[in-house]
């Protein structure tokens, strides 16, 4: 089933190129609906949606669905979470390269989301999609280590914010020469 579009997807995934959260037909998004979900297809824009793909678990996938479909129904079996927006901010991304966790120092990061887990699989896995379910039970906010971000909350706008938050709180640990490989460093940096 497929046909249905829906102007908030295009109205965040302007927001998301415009901060450069993510870039070319990289990145996807997802609302619960009555019997499943609705999400972006394979290899679109986000800030062009078009045509969403109804997804309804325990029937065949329909062709286009996003290759991250896994992800998006394990969040939705495993949470409350009702909106999903995966993105690529490369900064966020730089940063699960370094960590197994992100201790955010900036006071929106503290306040709003104060640890943000790194997690293991390969894009579009079965062992990712799990891993971040997990994570996102008690949480908002994961990223998939050297792949992007899957921020999930009761609306797309919320998933949206977490998506920037992950980023913003990622490139003042950068600037402030925060990026390190050494855990015991960052937990001793995050103290001071």
């Amino acid at each position: 089933m497929s046909g249905m579009q829906n102007p908030d997807f295009t109205r965040i995934g302007r927001r998301l190129f415009n901060e450069g959260l993510v870039g070319g037909n990289f990145g996807n998004m997802s609302i619960r609906s009555d019997n499943g979900y609705l999400i972006t297809r394979s290899g679109s824009y986000l800030d062009d949606a078009g045509e969403l793909i109804r997804v309804i678990p325990g029937e065949p996938v329909p062709k286009g669905a996003s290759s991250e479909y896994r992800v998006h129904e394990a969040i939705y079996r495993e949470t409350e979470h009702d909106a999903i927006v995966h993105a690529h901010p490369s900064c966020a991304v730089a940063a699960s390269l370094l960590m197994d966790q992100i201790i955010p120092i900036d006071s929106e990061g503290e306040m709003l989301c104060p640890e943000i887990s790194v997690v293991e699989g390969v894009p579009g896995s079965q062992e990712l999609a799990e891993n971040c379910a997990d994570i996102l039970k008690k949480s908002n906010l994961v990223i998939a280590r050297g792949h992007g971000t899957f921020a999930a909350a009761k609306t797309i706008d919320e998933a949206y914010l977490f998506t920037s938050l992950a980023e913003h709180a990622s490139r003042v640990l950068f600037y402030t020469g925060h990026f390190t490989k050494n855990p015991d460093a960052h937990r001793e940096i995050v103290k001071q």
